[in-house]
């Protein structure tokens, strides 16, 4: 039984989707600090054949605060301003319609963290790909060990939710070493993407992009095959 624990983002990249669907229980790591710069609250899409970076206005972000105690700023506004942005970009996409529902209805939520917008965003993805992992909370459901620091509390909950087998994304192999979670009765592995290529129009190819310009070019189908383009290493 696998389990992946990662920090919220606001519609990821691709990656992020995969690693939900390769394990069984996905942790959103909501109850530590905020990371400014990060992908919790900002991403990129396809804007005339360039990258364009999207970003939800928050209140006074510090990386003294913890990720679900971050409140967006001017939501409304932005979210107003961001469907814009996308009916110029993506208009003319082949899955515009469905898409720019999905993300509609979840600039319409009432959140009011970007913890809570963000799980919001992976959450309505996963349901529109029908991805069966299912999703528990640092913050709610693994709160005992929230002294535990780093490593030791990612190890520390996969024991608590009964996993043996902890999946991180590639990076992790700079701070991880699978020696030290194996001493403590955890296997690790890493998840490695593999190339990911589709149409954008006709524009050059633009990788590592939010799961919306995925899925706007994309039939379910055909995002489900792009998830599996990955290894566990």
């Amino acid at each position: 039984m696998k389990i992946a624990i990662m920090q919220p983002y606001f519609f990821p990249y691709i990656g992020y989707f995969q690693l939900i669907n390769t394990v069984d229980e996905f942790v959103f790591y909501d109850d530590v600090n905020f990371i400014k710069k990060g992908y919790i609250n900002r991403n990129t899409i396809l804007v005339n054949g360039d990258c364009y970076q999207f970003t939800l206005p928050l209140k006074k972000a510090s990386q003294n605060k913890l990720i679900n105690e971050t409140e967006v700023a001017l939501f409304k506004k932005w979210a107003d301003t961001f469907l814009k942005t996308l009916q110029f970009a993506y208009k003319n996409a082949p899955h515009f319609e469905s898409v720019y529902s999905l993300v509609k209805d979840v600039l319409e939520d009432d959140a009011k963290t970007v913890s809570q917008i963000a799980i919001n965003s992976v959450i309505k993805v996963c349901g529109y790909l029908e991805l069966t992992s299912c999703f528990s909370l640092s913050s709610r459901d693994y709160s005992d060990c929230k002294t535990s620091k780093k490593a030791d509390r990612l190890i520390a909950i996969a024991k608590e939710a009964g996993k043996y087998n902890y999946i991180n994304p590639i990076g992790g192999q700079k701070i991880y070493t699978k020696t030290y979670f194996k001493d403590r009765g955890i296997s690790l592995n890493f998840l490695q993407t593999d190339r990911i290529r589709y149409d954008q129009f006709q524009h050059p190819f633009v990788d590592s992009l939010s799961i919306i310009d995925v899925l706007m070019f994309n039939s379910k189908e055909q995002t489900k095959s792009l998830l599996r383009n990955c290894q566990l290493v």
